[in-house]
């Protein structure tokens, strides 16, 4: 077995970060990437736990420096996976991004060689669900609403360039075949 890059993605309100902490709870082998953002936190997060929260300026210092597996603006904040946290990482563990999709693919098409990453979208079993859960995090007006879920219907218009699609219509169910799939790619 081998350590290995699994990048999870999905639509805001998918349950790509519950999924991916019941994954990190079950499995010692995985690490998890934190990702750098210059977004204000949310309450409860906390810097190089939940993100590495960077100003403007020092984000785009980094990508200067070719900082970052990938990195995007969306929502008017960058977002930016770091090299250097990943290849650490993964000299002892797999490890999860759970990153967008187009961060997903940019990490493909950049480092495909040196992280042969495993992609997987998550997506919810229908809109109405979809919806149901972004009203449910109470984080998003109707504005930011609307906007994730234009993102959520490009996103899935991607899903055929993923290695694996997995509906998220059962939670426990869900990161079931999750594991199924990380033990696996393990053994190739």
């Amino acid at each position: 077995m081998r350590n290995r890059l699994y990048i999870i993605s999905g639509p805001s309100g998918v349950g790509k970060g519950t999924l991916v902490k019941l994954l990190l709870k079950e499995d010692e082998g995985l690490a998890l990437s934190v990702s750098c953002t210059t977004r204000q936190p949310r309450a409860g997060e906390k810097d190089g736990v939940d993100y590495f929260f960077l100003t403007k300026e020092e984000f785009l210092q980094r990508v200067e420096a070719d900082g970052f597996l990938e990195y995007d603006e969306h929502f008017g904040n960058y977002y930016g996976t770091p090299k250097s946290f990943v290849r650490e990482q993964m000299k002892n563990k797999s490890v999860i991004l759970e990153i967008d999709v187009v961060g997903a693919l940019n990490v493909r098409a950049r480092c495909g060689e040196e992280f042969a990453p495993v992609l997987i979208l998550v997506i919810p079993p229908d809109e109405k669900t979809l919806i149901s859960r972004l009203k449910g995090r109470a984080s998003e007006d109707e504005n930011a609403l609307k906007e994730r879920l234009a993102r959520a219907k490009y996103e899935l218009s991607l899903k055929d360039q993923y290695d694996y699609v997995v509906v998220n219509d059962d939670l426990l169910e869900t990161a079931e075949r999750l594991k199924e799939i990380i033990a696996a790619e393990k053994e190739k």
